[in-house]
Formats: structure tokens, C-alpha cells, sequence
């Protein structure tokens, strides 16, 4: 396993932590509505391509609230690993969820990326994780704070990367029909290039498609 091989649904796992709303009012590095959006598409790529996922809060019931209902109603069987560590990898529970995906390809996703991204991320470098950060999809309490935190997890071994990309990486090929209908779905709901895609569909036809006729058959 390397670096230079990229995501798929058989060596990787993705981790999102802390969307909740003690957490969404900290952001201030980006617009929440982006944030919002990017983390939805992580979730629902996820589920689309069967990813295994783990999903873990701090705090929930003293202080921080439920993550958020868009993505755990995607996965109503799952447990939500609750926390009070800010360094996930210092839970018990979350360090046995991962070890139970198998993988050593770990995409995390959080709020923030000062400390509920970035401990992890350091921790599980150390033991031999190769792990990717969708950069847009985290949120910190400025900027500075985020930028500083990316440039850190970068010098230390993560990947960064951006939630379509994470979703296009998996996709590969738009002529793989069995995920491309999920794929434009989650484009139309949460990217601007939704609004391409209707426009598409309306100039040439429901038959329009990016992986040529036989996918749109």
C-alpha cells in the first residue's frame, strides 16, 4: 500500500467526526453552508461506494449535541462512538472501530481541524495509517487556524484532499453504471455543478450522460 495508490471501495475507510452544532457554531475559516454541503457528499459517497464509515461525537448529550440527522439517518444501523477525548485515538472504542474496517487508507473529516482532526491524524500516522483530509469539508474557529492545521497534517504525512475529489476517486470511470446515477445525484444536491448536470438532462434528453450512451441505457 502507498501513497501514490488511490481511494477505493476496497482499501479505504473514511472517519467523520464532530458534526454537531456546539461545533458548526465555531467555524469560522468558511462559510458553514460549504462545510454543510461537502461533508454530505463524504457521507453519501460513502454509502454509495459501501465504504466502511465511522462516526464519532464528543460530548453529545453534556454539551455538543447530535451529529448531524442529514448524515446518521444514512446510516441508521451504526453506532455513533461518543467521546470526551478531543484525540479520537485516545478512545478505546474509536481506535476498535477502526482497526475492525481493515484498512490502512483512512479518510477523517471533522470539526475542528486544530484538534478533533489533527490529533488523530498525527497519532495514527505514527502507527502506520496513511491517512487523507478533505480540507473542505473541515471547518476551524479561523483561517489561520485551519490553514496552520492542513499545513501541519501535510508536513506529518496526511494527504489532503477535497470531498469531490474524494467522490470522483472512487467513481473513476463515468461509465460505471452501477454508482453513476448516485454519483449525479449527490452532484445535483450539494454542487454547483448540480445545476449543469439539470441543464444537460433538459437541453439533450434524461438519456444525457458523462459516461457516453451505453451508461445512459
Amino acid at each position: 500500500m502507498t501513497k501514490l495508490d488511490m481511494l477505493t471501495p476496497q482499501n479505504s475507510a473514511i472517519a467523520l467526526i464532530d458534526y454537531q452544532p456546539a461545533m458548526y457554531q465555531g467555524v469560522q475559516s468558511h462559510d458553514r453552508i460549504v462545510v454543510f454541503n461537502n461533508i454530505q457528499i463524504l457521507a453519501k459517497a460513502a454509502k454509495l461506494f459501501s465504504i466502511p464509515t465511522i462516526i464519532s461525537t464528543i460530548a453529545k448529550d453534556s454539551f455538543s449535541g447530535p451529529f448531524m440527522p442529514e448524515v446518521t439517518q444514512l446510516f441508521p444501523t451504526h453506532e455513533v462512538i461518543d467521546r470526551t477525548a478531543m484525540n479520537g485515538w485516545l478512545d478505546p472504542n474509536f481506535r476498535k472501530a477502526v482497526a475492525k474496517t481493515g484498512r490502512k487508507k483512512i479518510v477523517i473529516a471533522g470539526l475542528w481541524t486544530e484538534a478533533c482532526v489533527m490529533f488523530p491524524t498525527l497519532d495514527m500516522l505514527k502507527e502506520g495509517y496513511e491517512i487523507y483530509i478533505p480540507a473542505d469539508a473541515c471547518g476551524d474557529v479561523s483561517p489561520e487556524a485551519h490553514n496552520r492545521s492542513m499545513d501541519r497534517g501535510v508536513q506529518a504525512g496526511a494527504i489532503p484532499i477535497t470531498s469531490l475529489q474524494y467522490m470522483f476517486e472512487l467513481q473513476q470511470d463515468w461509465a460505471r453504471s452501477d454508482t453513476y446515477e448516485g454519483v449525479m445525484t449527490i452532484m445535483r444536491e450539494h454542487t454547483p455543478y448540480g445545476i449543469q448536470v439539470r441543464f444537460s438532462k433538459w437541453a439533450l434528453g434524461e438519456h444525457a450522460s458523462e459516461g457516453g450512451l451505453k451508461a445512459a441505457e
